[in-house]
């Protein structure tokens, strides 16, 4: 065995998910036992077996992988509780290994594989998911780029094909459950500027950390991200379409045809909602001048009954 098989035979033995007690598995794919594969390359001391000395290797990695997506995920253990979490992050990584060299991505495809998933959150799996759309949203919002706003001058320039996309960390949540509240509680030790929602700011917040019981209702959060702090904002029904639209790429007339189809409102009132919440979303920096452009096309965009 050169140097080359012996890093991949270790690698292949060190990153093969554990036992549901957490040990290393004592079986191979294939039926081999691991124990008899671990001596050719690995012996043993006068405390441990070959095998308990890669045991101590398979279960850090492990470990670490484990501790790195619960770090990611903290309001979901406190929705589900510790002995269930465990199992629903082992079950995860066991489907979803490590395929990158950073940790940052390991958890990315837990809150659609959580959704996939019912056994591991029981009566709780809506709220659930919920809980782990918004904490990996949050995620997102953190680390993506904020990009130049669009300008005054440039608002100015548009036309009804313009298409105005949204800021990369600005991410869009229709939620079954106001789980910014849950997700507060539960971070409630971390710095104030850390993360904000306006649905509680106005509230006095308890000493102790307390889950609230949560009604079902539907919920709209943009996440979104202001000198290095992450904030969870509530917008009415209508505002998300705009910005939905707007995040699939629309053009102005194609967001506001989207935002006003269905609104039992009369015409006027409303496109002044509609330029509230532009107005509202260019006081906040959402929208971003990159690779927004001009219709050839200098019809006057209309609401009509």
């Amino acid at each position: 065995m050169n140097l080359l098989d012996l890093q991949r035979r270790m690698e292949e033995d060190v990153r093969r998910p554990l036992t549901a007690g957490f040990g290393m598995q004592k079986l191979t794919e294939d039926g081999t036992p691991t124990a008899e594969i671990v001596s050719g390359y690995i012996k043993p001391n006068s405390v441990l077996s070959s095998f308990e000395r890669l045991e101590i290797y398979n279960r850090q990695y492990w470990f670490r992988a484990i501790d790195a997506v619960s770090e990611d995920y903290p309001a979901l253990n406190a929705v589900l509780g510790p002995k269930r979490f465990d199992a629903l992050i082992l079950a995860y990584l066991r489907e979803n290994p490590s395929v990158s060299f950073t940790l940052r991505n390991l958890g990315a495809r837990l809150p659609g594989w959580l959704a996939a998933h019912p056994e591991f959150t029981g009566a709780s799996h809506d709220l659930a998911v919920d809980v782990a759309r918004l904490e990996w949203a949050y995620i997102e919002a953190f680390d993506s780029a904020h990009l130049l706003p669009l300008s005054a001058s440039e608002y100015t320039d548009l036309l009804p094909g313009s298409v105005l996309p949204l800021q990369p960390h600005v991410q869009l949540l229709e939620l079954r459950y106001p789980v910014d509240e849950l997700v507060l509680a539960v971070r409630h030790d971390k710095p104030e500027v850390d993360i904000v929602s306006n649905a509680v700011s106005e509230r006095k917040q308890s000493q102790r950390m307390q889950i609230p019981r949560l009604p079902r209702t539907a919920t709209y959060l943009v996440v979104h991200r202001f000198d290095d702090s992450v904030y969870y904002r509530r917008v009415g029904r209508a505002e998300y379409r705009l910005l939905e639209a707007l995040r699939d790429g629309c053009s102005i007339e194609e967001a506001v045809g989207r935002t006003a189809r269905g609104v039992k409102l009369p015409p006027r009132v409303i496109a002044e909602k509609i330029r509230e919440y532009f107005a509202h979303a260019s006081e906040l920096g959402w929208i971003t001048a990159k690779k927004s452009f001009l219709s050839a096309s200098a019809s006057v965009l209309t609401i009509r009954d």
